[in-house]
C-alpha cells in the first residue's frame, strides 16, 4: 500500500515531498507518491505544471488515504456505508480529517471498532420479524450501529475519545 514512500502523517508531509520531487523534475516518483496517497492524476498534472502550490490539502489527503485503504479492505454493504460515514466525518469535522492521516490510524482499525461495537450491542430480533423473514433459527440477534452511533464510533476512533453509548 505504501511501498515506496511509506505512510505519511499529514498533508504537509505529502506536500513537502511533492514539492521536492517537482523541484527535482522527478515526475515518475511524483506519480507514485500520488497513487500511494489516493491523489487523482489530474491534480498531479495541475500541480506538476505549477498551477497549484501544493498537491493536497488536509481533506484530500484524508479522503485519498481512505480510498487507498478501502481497496485493501474487503468492504461490502454496511461496511461500504461505514466508509462513506468516515468520509462524511472528515467533511463535518476537520480534526477528523487531520487524524485520518495520522500514522497508526487506519480504515481497518476503524471498521474493527465498529464491528466490535456491533458484537457487544447485539439485541434479540423479534419472533414476528424472524418469521416474516423466513428465519427458522430458535434465536436471532443483530447489532449494527445506526448512523449517529457509527459516526460517534468513527470520531472516537480517529480522535482517541470514548464512545458515549
Amino acid at each position: 500500500m505504501y511501498e515506496r514512500f511509506g505512510e505519511f502523517d499529514s498533508a504537509e508531509e505529502i506536500n513537502e515531498t511533492a514539492v521536492s520531487l517537482r523541484r527535482e523534475g522527478d515526475r515518475e516518483s511524483l506519480n507514485v507518491l500520488a497513487a500511494e496517497n489516493g491523489i487523482d492524476s489530474d491534480v498531479v498534472e495541475v500541480f506538476w505544471q505549477g498551477e497549484m502550490l501544493y498537491l493536497c490539502d488536509e481533506m484530500s489527503a484524508a479522503i485519498g488515504k481512505i480510498d487507498v485503504e478501502a481497496k485493501e479492505v474487503r468492504c461490502a454493504e454496511i461496511m461500504e456505508d461505514w466508509v462513506q460515514y468516515i468520509k462524511a466525518q472528515c467533511f463535518e469535522k476537520p480534526e477528523v480529517a487531520r487524524s485520518v492521516r495520522k500514522k497508526g490510524k487506519s480504515l481497518a482499525g476503524c471498521i474493527a471498532d465498529l464491528l466490535k461495537w456491533s458484537f457487544q450491542h447485539q439485541v434479540e430480533v423479534d419472533e414476528g420479524i424472524m418469521k416474516a423473514a423466513g428465519v427458522t433459527a430458535g434465536r436471532c440477534t443483530l447489532g449494527i450501529p445506526g448512523m449517529a452511533t457509527a459516526k460517534q464510533i468513527i470520531t472516537a476512533y480517529y480522535l482517541g475519545k470514548k464512545v458515549q453509548k
